[in-house]
């Protein structure tokens, strides 16, 4: 039996983020290159640990991936190690088929398919 973790869906998110709200991005370079969130962390799956600090532990943190699955991992891991994490509903897919922004790794629009 895995353990549940806490999730939002986009529509509950909010707009912009900063130091205090972090939306942490934990898919693969060339993923994040093709489209992410604006004002989004990267740090992909694998380098979470090593990169960790890098994350306020105090901030409202919520973490994406592409569909949900890489995410629940990393949640359940922070939550281990002390943070508190919000896993988003559906990932990077179900943000854009919501309609929120998405820029590629030079800035212009980007997409997640």
């Amino acid at each position: 039996m895995s353990e549940s973790v806490p999730s939002v869906p986009i529509g509950d998110l909010p707009e912009e983020f900063s130091e205090s709200v972090v939306l942490l991005d934990v898919r693969e370079p060339d993923e994040w290159d093709q489209g992410h969130a604006p004002g989004a962390l990267h740090i992909p799956l694998e380098d979470v640990p090593a990169r960790v600090d890098e994350v306020d532990p105090d901030a409202e943190l919520f973490v994406i991936c592409r569909s949900g699955g890489r995410s629940f991992r990393v949640i359940q891991w922070l939550n281990q190690i002390g943070y508190e994490a919000t896993n988003v509903s559906g990932g990077m897919v179900a943000w854009q088929k919501e309609g929120r922004r998405v820029i590629a790794g030079d800035g212009t629009p980007g997409s997640v398919y």
